[in-house]
């Protein structure tokens, strides 16, 4: 089903917010010529939906659209389904942690951003060879990205508050057979939180350049007229050995979880995935979706 309570926010995705990661991908030598201060810090922010309509100056329009306006103009998210692009490519679960963030501006410049409320998120990815920006692999049209219907509302975003209880998950369904996909991590284990990362995204929104395979998110801002929304996804998770070397095949069921360790140990969150029914559960954000 297509969620499009999110229609009117944009998409932004965090890249290189867990150790090892980008390895994993193969993605860390895209970033090997960007001045980076921090060795902990992400590598950036990437946009995977841009609503309204327009064009970004240097990137050029979707043919496919009538209207002249940009891929990223086509909403991607789905609650229960991943449609792949291509089989003649290689699509990865990419799972974490996603944010409904409210967006504050002065002078068309953010100034504030606000998390209310955490989702379970796969950030589909397609290994594509020779892209030259991150969101070439990120939207590839309808059902190419998943965010989970239910949420954690975030009490607050920062040490103490409620996201210090939960955990991320993730698992694939092939053959009747459930396969850990990621390693088990606990929310608070991402490089930059809390306080950290929401300055960090102020930063970036407002000031990150058009360099490697990052983009100026200030004028993706501009296109989408200065949305008083944003969906962040946050980073994905390490591979377990089977993530790593998988990829998605249609029939697959990708699974992600974010749970509250207190109330659910990882049994019970295995069972849960195989299940694939979260409803009247508490303190948990489920995505299951099939692949087609």
């Amino acid at each position: 089903m297509t969620v499009m309570k999110w229609k009117a926010a944009i998409g932004l995705g965090v890249a290189g917010n867990f150790a090892g990661h980008l390895e994993q991908a193969g993605e860390a030598s895209d970033f090997k010529d960007l001045a980076i201060e921090d060795p902990r810090a992400p590598k950036g922010v990437f946009p995977f939906y841009v609503p309204g309509h327009g064009v970004v100056p240097g990137h050029g329009a979707d043919p496919e659209n009538g209207d002249g306006s940009h891929f990223l103009h086509q909403y991607p998210i789905s609650s229960d389904r991943i449609r792949l692009g291509s089989a003649n490519e290689k699509h990865q679960i990419e799972p974490e942690v996603s944010l409904l963030c409210e967006l504050r501006y002065e002078d068309r410049c953010v100034v504030d951003i606000i998390p209310r409320e955490a989702m379970a998120h796969n950030d589909c990815s397609i290994r594509r060879e020779g892209a030259k920006k991150i969101s070439e692999k990120k939207n590839w049209g309808e059902a190419s990205k998943g965010t989970a219907e239910q949420s954690i509302p975030i009490d607050q975003f920062s040490t103490g508050g409620i996201l210090d209880e939960f955990r991320i998950a993730s698992y694939l369904i092939r053959n009747d057979e459930l396969h850990s996909y990621g390693v088990g991590s606990a929310v608070s284990s991402y490089s930059y939180m809390y306080g950290e990362l929401i300055d960090w995204l102020i930063d970036r929104l407002n000031h990150q350049t058009d360099e490697g395979p990052l983009e100026d998110i200030s004028q993706w801002l501009n296109v989408a007229g200065h949305p008083t929304e944003a969906l962040i996804s946050i980073g994905a998770t390490r591979y377990t050995d089977y993530g790593e070397t998988t990829f998605l095949e249609s029939g697959d069921r990708s699974i992600v979880v974010v749970y509250d360790q207190r109330q659910y140990d990882e049994d019970a969150i295995r069972q849960i995935a195989r299940s694939g029914d979260a409803t009247e559960r508490s303190g948990l954000s489920l995505l299951s979706q099939k692949v087609v």
